[in-house]
């Protein structure tokens, strides 16, 4: 042993030199929300520079996602509409039984393939999770835009 550590008053206090600016860059406040990787987007780009982008991409998103589910929404409940038409007018007959059996056997085989998928649903979720924490400023604007783009 040495005599430094023997004698309690010879004993030197080590001080942590730390600059502010550096510490300031490396900890923004979305880091001490959502995690210590606030992404590389978040580095490359400015705030306003990930929100535009996020935000044109969401609109982008939210205008094709509004006009598609109409198209679709339409068709669906056209041909329903046909559908039931036609069974009324005794074009078509339908086996409600026989309907109502495969229904209840596709329902069987959904809860089945359900479980099995319930570990890559589970892996894509914490992927998205994580990716969405690197860059909350980016998702951030582009759920914002999004929502703009299914109401125009």
């Amino acid at each position: 042993k040495s005599d430094c550590e023997d004698d309690p008053e010879s004993e030197d206090e080590v001080y942590e030199v730390v600059d502010l600016t550096e510490y300031a860059r490396r900890h923004q406040w979305w880091s001490r929300v959502f995690g210590n990787n606030s992404g590389p987007i978040a580095e490359k780009y400015s705030v306003a520079t990930q929100l535009m982008m996020g935000g044109v991409t969401g609109w982008c998103a939210g205008y094709v996602f509004q006009r598609v589910g109409k198209i679709a929404a339409t068709a669906i409940g056209g041909g329903f509409l046909l559908l039931q038409i036609a069974n009324h007018s005794g074009y078509v007959q339908v086996d409600w039984k026989k309907v109502e059996k495969d229904v209840n056997k596709a329902k069987k085989h959904l809860k089945k393939k359900a479980n099995k998928a319930a570990p890559e649903i589970n892996t894509f979720i914490e992927e998205a999770t994580d990716f969405i924490k690197r860059n909350i400023v980016l998702s951030s604007g582009f759920v914002g835009g999004f929502f703009l783009g299914l109401a125009s």
